[in-house]
């Protein structure tokens, strides 16, 4: 990149603000701010280059932190502004440059509406100072949304910041993006549920992938499907109607798969209970769990049964390949280690209710699988570990 070139045009730098919508109001939650030079300079990108001296580069990026704050005025009122932020070019003066450039321009009850994007994994610097900088900010209501989310990132460090916003490619929701499995979309949003920070997909080209995103519990959305960038602001609810109608599709079609689903699951569970019902299966009679097994082969792969504390008191019996084997070393073993196994067990004493797990990775097979689980007469538990192959086909895999 050319700095000289860009440095010798500063003065047509061009501020453009790409609209954000949010999924609860349909309407345009925020802006976010993009420098560029002649359409071909994303002064983003010459932020993150290291090849040109810290100082040129935080120049360059407060610069345009100032003018799409000058040129926005109080438009900011009603929604939210995300501005570029260099973590590791804040972090110059700890943060005191950036924070007087705000100070300057907003009024301090409008700092609330500022929301620092930035790369966490990009930072170089030590995670605890960047942090003792971004919660003083904060003091001031000022936010932050950490950008480029994904399996690169420190979930430590996301800890640490509190981010009001995990902003991610919608790509990146694809399953085979990361993995079959996907598993650190998964984390990242359980790990946004858990600190109370939202979703935010970008580049957002068709109405599928407004979809995907729906489906996947984002909340706020960008991308030239909804609106490309701009030179100002436009009217909130420009595309409410529209987006009301497709999340109303959305919904529809929502509703219908998980009535299948629900169903499928049903039927799942009456296929087990009808066989328990049939074969009365206790620790004691190792041929009655075979027996069992033989009833539910088309559906699972292993079964056993535990006590009250969660001690397993028979052997696996464990399908490979295409015939049941009794593995005699699992007796004895405890799992009430694992997450809310005693409470379910509870649970189901108390209520009479079975439980069908949430989908996870066997430890010993590495598939895929949910595990159903049952009381049992003299305080015993049944456990039923269903195969793939049918969640799949049933459509009940998550």
């Amino acid at each position: 990149m050319d700095v000289l070139n860009v440095l010798d045009k500063l003065d047509q730098i061009e501020i453009l603000y790409e609209p954000i919508y949010s999924a609860d109001e349909h309407s345009v939650a925020a802006y976010e701010v993009i420098g560029q030079l002649d359409e071909s300079i994303n002064l983003k990108m010459f932020s993150s280059s290291e090849e040109i001296p810290e100082e040129i580069r935080a120049e360059i990026e407060q610069l345009v932190i100032r003018e799409s704050l000058q040129m926005v005025g109080d438009k900011i009122n009603d929604v939210e502004l995300y501005i570029p932020c260099n973590p590791n070019l804040l972090m110059l003066d700890f943060g005191e440059s950036y924070f007087t450039l705000l100070k300057e321009v907003l009024p301090e009850h409008l700092l609330s509406n500022i929301v620092l994007v930035m790369n966490e994994h990009q930072y170089k610097g030590n995670i605890q100072q960047l942090h003792h900088v971004v919660k003083y900010m904060k003091t001031y209501g000022i936010k932050i949304a950490l950008d480029h989310i994904g399996p690169h990132s420190n979930l430590n460090h996301i800890l640490l910041l509190e981010p009001y916003v995990l902003k991610m490619k919608v790509e990146q929701l694809d399953y085979n993006h990361w993995s079959a499995q996907n598993h650190v979309f998964s984390t990242l949003r359980a790990l946004a549920l858990k600190i109370g920070a939202s979703l935010l997909v970008s580049d957002v080209d068709a109405v599928y992938q407004l979809q995907h995103g729906w489906k996947s519990g984002a909340r706020y959305y960008k991308g030239a499907y909804l609106e490309r960038p701009l030179k100002e602001f436009i009217a909130r609810d420009t595309l409410k109607s529209r987006f009301r109608e497709e999340c109303q599709q959305f919904i529809m079609t929502e509703k219908k798969l998980l009535e299948q689903k629900y169903e499928a699951m049903k039927t799942l569970e009456r296929k087990i209970n009808v066989a328990v019902e049939q074969v009365e299966p206790t620790s004691t009679n190792i041929d009655s769990l075979l027996q069992l097994a033989e009833k539910l082969r088309p559906y699972i792969f292993r079964l056993y049964i535990c006590d009250g504390d969660g001690f397993q008191t028979t052997p696996n019996i464990m399908l490979i390949e295409g015939n049941w084997h009794i593995q005699q070393g699992a007796i004895h073993k405890n799992w009430s280690w694992r997450p809310y196994f005693l409470q379910n067990l509870i649970k189901m004493r108390q209520d009479g209710q079975s439980k069908l797990s949430e989908i996870y990775s066997d430890i010993e097979t590495a598939e895929l699988t949910r595990t159903y689980s049952m009381a049992l007469p003299k305080n015993e538990y049944l456990f039923v570990d269903v195969s793939y192959d049918y969640l799949y086909e049933n459509n009940i895999v998550s």
